[in-house]
């Protein structure tokens, strides 16, 4: 017997995110799924006893899985080889277990629940996360500090409005999730080519009860049908959630990276704890593994993206079965490594550590190149002019970069331009306030708070102060 573990499950995602995709929720939900197709051929009047159903639904949880991996082996057929298992607890009920349905009926109906419940748990995930990231845009929305285009010094922002980038793309992530979430359908009652011709036969072509017949099937198991399809629901459900999963793999990818390379500057960190061992060999290193196990995951997850497209463009006709072993791998993995993420996600931001003073002297450090503009517009108002200004000032800055770059020394561009008579009578320190350089930063963070989070924290009020006892870091 080989010694198998998938770490998504041992190591990364959640206990319930683990258990919705394990083989008990998937096989109970089969059982559901024929019970309450029983009950509504029963409704409509075909042969189906009250007996049988209460048999039925005295087991939909008692599976012997032993059982089934038997007559799996014997018979090929993994739907079968559980309508068997199943008929051998319920005798009564043997007759009518799958009556009228093909595979597709139990495997596609259970996945179109499963998808729909493992999107609201990534859905309250990010509610959650959403709304930490405000609490500290909120308490660093006046911070300076600098800001980068193309990872060079750029025109400062603030310590709140950059965690503001972050909640807004987790906020469009959670758009799309609901979305999806409010457009997910069940198969309903199709038959092996979609046409429903076997109820059709069940009915003695009775096209109105064909029609009740899944009316009342999907409304005991809470979801709307597909108005047509071929042997399956169309794939292309499949690929639309794998494009939000890959959607919040990305956002977390780019926070992620971005604590990182703020962990390299010593300007911000995650949680590191008292006992946490950063390197095997090098005790004195803070590595920051929680945000390069969120990029790790969100690799995998972007990666997957791919299939599902592939597989919907690539059901002939009204179906192949090359479509089973791909999904049978990349739904599960996607939505465990998502949930892995977001718990790496949320307690990061639960615990993200700032160093004001090195923010500040980071910035100052680059503030005298970013203050020359000012400096200049200052200079030309008391009397200068503009274009020997402008030199000057290209010159200070080029000859305090080389002292920089070149001798390792510190940036003495201020000094230089106080000492050239060229800018006496300005106030050059006046022009160095970080604040005057971060623009409307400090009130971009609260109409983001008050525009987006705070509805959502409305919305989702009844999660936001749960703690989550499986986090696993």
């Amino acid at each position: 017997m080989l010694d198998y573990e998938n770490p998504l499950i041992s190591r990364y995602a959640s206990r319930s995110m683990s258990q919705l995709w394990g083989a008990q929720r998937k096989f109970s939900t089969w059982r559901r799924l024929w019970l309450a197709l029983a009950e509504a051929e029963a409704e409509l009047g075909l042969p189906v006893t009250q007996t049988q159903i209460e048999e039925l639904r005295n087991h939909l949880d008692d599976i012997d899985f032993d059982k089934a991996a038997e007559y799996e082996t014997k018979l090929r057929h993994d739907v079968m080889a559980h309508v068997h298992t199943y008929g051998d607890v319920c005798p009564n009920a043997r007759p009518i277990i799958h009556l009228g349905a093909t595979s597709c009926f139990v495997t596609d109906n259970a996945d179109a629940i499963l998808l729909r419940e493992a999107l609201v748990l990534i859905r309250n995930r990010l509610a959650v996360v959403i709304d930490r990231l405000g609490r500290f845009a909120w308490k660093y929305r006046d911070l300076p500090c600098l800001s980068f285009t193309h990872l060079q010094p750029a025109q400062p922002t603030t310590v709140g409005r950059r965690a503001c980038l972050w909640a807004y793309d987790l906020i469009l992530d959670l758009a799309e999730t609901e979305y999806r979430i409010r457009n997910i359908k069940a198969l309903g009652n199709k038959g092996t080519t979609g046409t429903q011709a076997s109820f059709l036969k069940l009915f003695n072509g009775n096209h109105e009860k064909v029609r009740q017949l899944e009316q009342i099937f999907c409304a005991k198991i809470g979801m709307e049908s597909f108005t047509v399809t071929g042997q399956t629901y169309p794939r292309k459900m499949d690929s639309q959630i794998l494009d939000v999963l890959s959607g919040i793999a990305q956002s977390a990818h780019k926070f992620a990276t971005d604590i990182r390379i703020l962990a390299h500057r010593k300007e911000m960190e995650e949680p590191f704890e008292t006992h946490q061992i950063g390197s095997s060999a090098m005790a004195y290193k803070r590595n920051p593994m929680r945000s390069e196990r969120i990029c790790s995951l969100a690799r995998l997850v972007m990666s997957l993206q791919t299939s599902p497209p592939i597989t919907a463009s690539t059901q002939w006709l009204e179906r192949t079965l090359d479509d089973s072993a791909n999904r049978r791998l990349v739904l599960p993995q996607a939505f465990l490594a998502v949930d892995a993420v977001l718990i790496l996600y949320q307690n990061i931001t639960e615990g993200m550590v700032v160093y004001p003073k090195v923010i500040e002297k980071n910035l100052q450090s680059e503030l005298p190149f970013m203050a020359t503009e000012n400096i200049l517009m200052a200079a030309v108002e008391h009397g200068g002019d503009r274009q020997d200004l402008h030199e000057r000032i290209r010159q200070h800055a080029q000859a305090a970069a080389t002292v920089v770059k070149m001798e390792g020394g510190e940036n003495d561009l201020i000094n230089r331009l106080k000492n050239d008579p060229a800018f006496n009578g300005i106030n050059i320190e006046a022009e160095l306030e970080p604040t005057a350089f971060i623009g409307r930063s400090p009130e971009q963070v609260d109409e983001l708070i008050n525009e987006q989070i705070e509805p959502i924290r409305r919305r989702y009020e009844d999660i936001l102060t749960v703690t989550d006892a499986e986090v696993r870091v």
